[in-house]
C-alpha cells in the first residue's frame, strides 16, 4: 500500500485521517477527468452522445464489482436522492425498523413521509437490538447503514443473512456510503434487498454518482413515480415498458462523474479487494487498541468484536484544533472527533496521532 500513497498528493502535506468525510482524489483520476473534458471541449455532443451510449459498461462494471446484474443497477448523483425516489413508490402502510441516530439521509426520508416506525439503539448488542424488534412480527422495512457515520459501528453482515433467512418478508435496505471500498461484498449473496451509496468517500469515485443495487424479489412492493426522458433512454415507445432502475435514473446521466466511479471502481479492483480488507483490518486494530487504552473510545465501542476504521475519540473544540494544528484532517462529530482511516493510511501515522493525544492528555 506504501507505493499507492504517490498517488494522493494530499498525503504529502498532512495526516488525512477523514476519508469518512471524503475520500481522496488520485492522479489517475484526475488525469481521467482532464482528459474527458478535453474530449468534450473538442468533440462536444458527439462524445457526450458515445459516453451517454458508455452507461450500461459503467452498469457492468459497478454489477460486477459488488456481484449484481447489470440490469438491477442504477445510476444516481446520490445515496440521499435514490431513497427519496425509492420511497415514493413504497406503500405508506409500511411498519419501518430503524436505528436511533443512523445518518440523517437514512432515517429523515421516512420520518417526513410518516412512515409507522420503531427504533433500535446503536450499542455493543445492535444486532440483538434489531432482532429483538423485528421478532415482534410488525415491521416490515429494516433500513440502516451498513457503518456508522458518527462511531464506525458496522453491522455484522453474517447477521444481516441470517435475519433475512429468519423472516424472508423482511424488506432490508442497506447505505453502504461509509461501507462499500472497504472490502468485497457479494450483493446477491447478502442478506440486503437493497443497497445504496454514494461514491465519494471509500470507494474514491468524486462527488455527484453513486448507485443502488436491488434484487428482483423486492421490485413489486414498490410502484416508482420518477420518471423522465432518461428513463426512456431519449426512445419515447419505451414509455410503458420501463425497467424498475431505470425509474431511478428520470434525467441524463452526468458521464464525467459516472465514468469516474467506473474509473475509481477499476482502479480498487487493481488493488485488489482482499488486500483492502486485510490492510484495514490492520489499522482497525491497531487504532481500537491504542484509542482503547487512552480511555478515548465509548465502551461499547470496545466491546463489539467487529469495527470499521472510523473511531470517534473523546474530546472537544480544543482537541479538534490542536489536532488540525498538527496537521492532522479529522472531523468534529457526535460531540467527538472522529477519525477515520483508509487504505493510504499506515500504522506509523496512528502511532503519530496516538503520540499526540497522549500529550494532550498530560496536558489536561
Amino acid at each position: 500500500m506504501q507505493n499507492l500513497r504517490k498517488k494522493f498528493p494530499v498525503l504529502n502535506q498532512c495526516i488525512y485521517a477523514n476519508t469518512a468525510s471524503a475520500g481522496l482524489l488520485s492522479e489517475d483520476l484526475m488525469e481521467w477527468r482532464q482528459g474527458h473534458d478535453l474530449d468534450f471541449l473538442i468533440g462536444g455532443s458527439e462524445m457526450k452522445a458515445k459516453s451517454f451510449a458508455h452507461m450500461p459498461i459503467i452498469k457492468k462494471t459497478i454489477g460486477k464489482f459488488f456481484h449484481c446484474k447489470p440490469e438491477n443497477v442504477a445510476l444516481v448523483p446520490n445515496f440521499s436522492l435514490g431513497l427519496n425516489l425509492l420511497l415514493e413508490g413504497l406503500s405508506a402502510d409500511k411498519k419501518v425498523l430503524l436505528l436511533q441516530n443512523d445518518y440523517p439521509s437514512v432515517n429523515w426520508p421516512f420520518e417526513t413521509r410518516n412512515f409507522k416506525r420503531e427504533y433500535a439503539d446503536i450499542d455493543a448488542h445492535m444486532e440483538e437490538n434489531i432482532h429483538a424488534k423485528v421478532k415482534t412480527g410488525d415491521i416490515d422495512v429494516l433500513a440502516l447503514s451498513v457503518v456508522q457515520w458518527v462511531n464506525g459501528v458496522k453491522v455484522n453482515l453474517d447477521f444481516i443473512k441470517k435475519l433475512k433467512k429468519d423472516f424472508p418478508n423482511l424488506l432490508i435496505i442497506g447505505d453502504g456510503t461509509q461501507f462499500c471500498g472497504t472490502e468485497p461484498f457479494n450483493f446477491e449473496k447478502s442478506g440486503f434487498d437493497i443497497m445504496g451509496a454514494s461514491a465519494y468517500k471509500w470507494l474514491l469515485g468524486g462527488y455527484g454518482n453513486g448507485f443502488y443495487l436491488v434484487k428482483d424479489a423486492v421490485m413489486d412492493q414498490f410502484k416508482l413515480k420518477g420518471i423522465g426522458n432518461g428513463s426512456v433512454d431519449n426512445d419515447q415507445s419505451k414509455r410503458n415498458i420501463i425497467s424498475f432502475c431505470k425509474y431511478l435514473e428520470p434525467g441524463h446521466l452526468d458521464s464525467f462523474n459516472f465514468g469516474s466511479l467506473e474509473f475509481a471502481l477499476n482502479f480498487l479492483d487493481e488493488i485488489g479487494q482482499e488486500d483492502i480488507q486485510a490492510h484495514l483490518q490492520k489499522l482497525s486494530n491497531k487504532a481500537k487498541t491504542a484509542l482503547g487504552e487512552l480511555g478515548l473510545l465509548d465502551q461499547s465501542i470496545l466491546d463489539r468484536e467487529q469495527h470499521s476504521t472510523i473511531f470517534n475519540i473523546k474530546g472537544d473544540e480544543k482537541l479538534f484544533n490542536k489536532l488540525t494544528e498538527e496537521n492532522v484532517i479529522a472531523s468534529p462529530r457526535g460531540g467527538g472527533v472522529r477519525l477515520s482511516f483508509h487504505f493510504y493510511n499506515t500504522v506509523e501515522e496512528i502511532d503519530v496521532i496516538t503520540t499526540l493525544l497522549k500529550r494532550w492528555l498530560s496536558k489536561r
